[in-house]
């Protein structure tokens, strides 16, 4: 049984993104996977890395036990929005804090390489953009996809990662959402 770790970094519960993490969740249970949740806006953590990597912030209780689910997953969902070109910093400093040294991936001595420490692991993004998603990766670049798949999940070993973009957002009628999280539950289905 597929271990699929849906992991929520809006930071507004009433937002389209938890109706999209929920879609994907009920796909996921026809398809008969156990299924966990973080929800990063409910978690009670401090965001900031304040002594960078020079020194280590003890975890708090609620990080721990996201990274208990961490582990335990076979694959991550991760639901975002796209805002600024990258996601919430609510998200961003829930990576900083828990994707860490010793965690995630490991420098190897006297070595400028690494080893990712979750491999094994799959994952999907599916982030939410307001403009179309050619304009997102030709004018942009596509910084937020970039960074979550190459700079953190490839870097820590999580392969394959597939994307999911849900473009042009305010401009999708109650019709075009709907079809948008019919699309998303036969991804939770798929266990892709």
């Amino acid at each position: 049984m597929k271990k699929v770790l849906i992991i929520n970094g809006h930071p507004n519960k009433s937002s389209f993104n938890f109706g999209v993490a929920k879609a994907y969740r009920e796909g996921a249970k026809q398809a008969k996977a156990e299924i966990k949740e973080i929800v990063i806006a409910k978690l009670k953590f401090n965001p900031n890395l304040h002594f960078g990597y020079q020194k280590r912030t003890k975890l708090e209780p609620d990080l721990l036990t996201a990274w208990e689910k961490i582990k335990w997953a076979d694959h991550l969902v991760w639901v975002h929005p796209v805002w600024w070109g990258g996601f919430p910093a609510i998200m961003k400093g829930f990576i900083d804090r828990l994707f860490l040294p010793g965690f995630t991936y490991k420098f190897r001595k006297n070595s400028i390489w690494w080893d990712g420490l979750l491999k094994g692991k799959t994952a999907r993004i599916i982030t939410t953009l307001d403009q179309p998603r050619f304009f997102y990766l030709f004018a942009f670049g596509q910084p937020s996809i970039n960074q979550l798949k190459r700079s953190i999940l490839e870097f820590c070993g999580v392969r394959p990662i597939k994307i999911t973009c849900i473009e042009s957002m305010k401009h999708l009628n109650r019709e075009g959402r709907k079809k948008c999280l019919e699309k998303i539950q036969a991804l939770g289905k798929k266990l892709q």
